[in-house]
């Protein structure tokens, strides 16, 4: 594995794969970006010819089942992921799969035990788990910066969008790929990183409405939980507010710690020697350390942070707020 050049295939090669992702690919060294699947043809061979990958095609078998392809990449929209993770399970290749995992815990669970049974590494693509900012709050927390953790707390606010409010169709907001809408595709990016930084959660509970009425997914949503060493937790989001906000506050027995999960604001330390502030710059295509930690973990030498079992964890506290299970 230490010489081998493990080449990938994307299956979904469209907007979070333009920066974000598949130039981390591209980026990290034993890695080759080899193939890209995406069904509209026009804007496939745009991909291809900018990003300058030498296979494409519009058939997501062709790619999966290449001999010359390693492992895939599925950025498609939820509601796919089951149905492509499952084929490349079944093929027998490493896979790293788009957040969120899938539109529910059930579908993560059979995921996750398609691989395992097939003793295969399966990825998935939260990546703050693996950006320095966060892995400099998870050292001040470990370091009982804030003493012994307490509580910890998160309101997201976010305006309705033109495309929220055009009334066209919009996958982020269809109930059946998204129940809780934004919530689906941002909160479990925070609760993710929550179980990463404090462990994970025992019990979760939530209420949610949509006060819009723009589209058929929830648009308001309040929650409770408490992690298993024993933190409580808070969370509001709501994506109809005229101002955005994003503040996390970590709260310990000698101090806080306040961020942001995707506003780069500094990270702010309030303890018995003051208001320190420090700020670490995320990288240009933001799931460079994501990639590159998959490298490594195909290499031995560190376990990746977010894996099938730790998604499959975030998606049982997703659905245990959104009440689909009990």
């Amino acid at each position: 594995m230490s010489d081998k050049i493990i080449r990938w295939g994307i299956i979904g090669c469209g907007k979070v794969t333009e920066i974000k992702s598949g130039p981390a690919y591209q980026k990290t060294l034993g890695f080759e970006l080899l193939a890209v699947m995406r069904r509209n043809e026009n804007l496939l061979h745009s991909y291809a010819q900018r990003h300058n990958i030498t296979k494409f095609s519009t058939n997501s078998d062709e790619i999966i089942h290449d001999n010359d392809i390693d492992g895939i990449y599925i950025a498609t929209p939820p509601d796919s992921h089951k149905e492509y993770a499952l084929k490349v399970a079944e093929s027998g290749k490493i896979c790293c799969i788009e957040k969120p995992m899938a539109p529910s815990y059930s579908d993560c669970i059979e995921i996750t035990n398609a691989f395992e049974k097939k003793n295969l590494p399966l990825f998935v693509a939260y990546y703050r788990r693996s950006l320095p900012r966060f892995n400099k709050l998870k050292q001040l927390i470990n370091h009982n910066s804030i003493g012994e953790i307490r509580h910890i707390s998160w309101h997201l606010n976010k305006a309705a969008n033109p495309l929220d409010l055009s009334g066209e169709y919009n996958w982020r907001t269809d109930k059946q790929i998204a129940p809780g809408g934004y919530f689906d595709d941002l909160a479990s990016h925070g609760l993710d990183l929550f179980t990463y930084l404090l462990g994970d959660i025992e019990n979760a509970s939530g209420i949610s409405t949509n006060q819009q009425n723009l589209y058929p997914a929830k648009d308001a949503i309040t929650a409770c939980w408490i992690h298993k060493n024993g933190i409580t937790g808070s969370g509001s989001w709501n994506f109809g507010c005229n101002t955005r906000e994003d503040k996390v506050e970590i709260y310990g027995s000698k101090g806080k710690l306040t961020f942001s999960v995707f506003d780069e604001f500094p990270i702010q330390l309030e303890n018995e020697n003051g208001i320190q502030e420090e700020f670490i710059e995320n990288p240009e295509n933001i799931q460079l350390y994501h990639v590159q930690n998959m490298r490594e973990h195909l290499l031995g030498k560190l376990i990746h942070p977010s894996t099938g079992k730790s998604a499959s964890h975030t998606a049982w506290v997703m659905d245990k707020i959104l009440g689909r299970i009990k």
